[in-house]
């Protein structure tokens, strides 16, 4: 029956070991049927260090953004996001990434172009996918959470801005012990449409205006080891843009 959407058994289709700049990682490939009167496949990967059920991992959902990531876009901060994650699970030691291919907030790569052309002619990104005919954000994160069920995973520490991933964890049954900042610093490319997802999208976002970095040292505690804002592995290479962290708890922490 159209409009009830269906949902297949998750699939683990391969595993490799994955080297990469800030360690080696364990990339595992997943798929399950979805059918809401057509049938399609939902593909992500988990990129796992360590063993992610001993403690509270961190954990990164992530969207592909091709742009950002392949093609050097300073549009968004797609692209600085995937690295600082990855770098702070590096530097613990132990956590995941789970990269899902929901380019343009799920509305795909040609629509995300026509999105970014109403967006160049005064539209800011809500109103360019609203002029499209799609919601403000068409993802769906129940994939993500199936993953972390079948790698046996209940309990995280979420690195996003985005309250929609944190109450999508909740739904599904992982418990969200904290949810962390995953900031990366404005450019004057991004920063319009930063300023868009805090105050029409909700995210969690200081956008570096009026926060020293005492400011942000002086927040609550966060049980996970922070990583200082010292960018030097983020200068120059192949991106030549500057990244910098800050962790901050969302008043959600609770007892591990």
């Amino acid at each position: 029956m159209a409009g009830i959407v269906q949902v297949g058994p998750l699939w683990r289709i391969a595993s490799a070991r994955m080297p990469t700049r800030w360690g080696t990682f364990e990339v595992i490939g997943f798929e399950r049927d979805v059918s809401n009167g057509t049938r399609r496949v939902e593909t992500a990967l988990a990129l796992v260090m360590g063993d992610p059920t001993e403690g509270v991992p961190l954990l990164r959902i992530h969207s592909q953004c091709f742009t950002g990531e392949m093609l050097g876009s300073l549009r968004c901060d797609c692209h600085d996001q995937l690295e600082m994650a990855m770098q702070a699970i590096a530097e613990e030691g132990r956590g995941l990434v789970i990269y899902e291919y929901q380019e343009g907030r799920g509305i795909g790569l040609m629509a995300k172009l026509e999105a970014y052309e109403l967006q160049d002619a005064g539209l800011d990104t809500v109103e360019a996918n609203h002029a499209l005919g799609f919601k403000v954000d068409c993802r769906d994160f129940g994939l993500s959470a199936a993953i972390l069920r079948d790698l046996g995973i209940k309990r995280v520490r979420l690195l996003s801005n985005n309250p929609r991933k944190a109450k999508a964890l909740a739904e599904n049954g992982i418990e969200l012990v904290v949810q962390l900042s995953c900031e990366a610093v404005p450019n004057p490319h991004s920063l319009a449409y930063l300023r868009t997802k805090k105050e029409k999208m909700g995210h969690t976002l200081s956008l570096w205006q009026g926060e020293s970095a005492d400011q942000t040292k002086a927040l609550p505690a966060v049980r996970s080891r922070g990583i200082a804002s010292d960018t030097s592995d983020f200068n120059g290479g192949d991106h030549g843009r500057k990244v910098d962290v800050a962790w901050r708890a969302r008043g959600i922490e609770t007892q591990l």
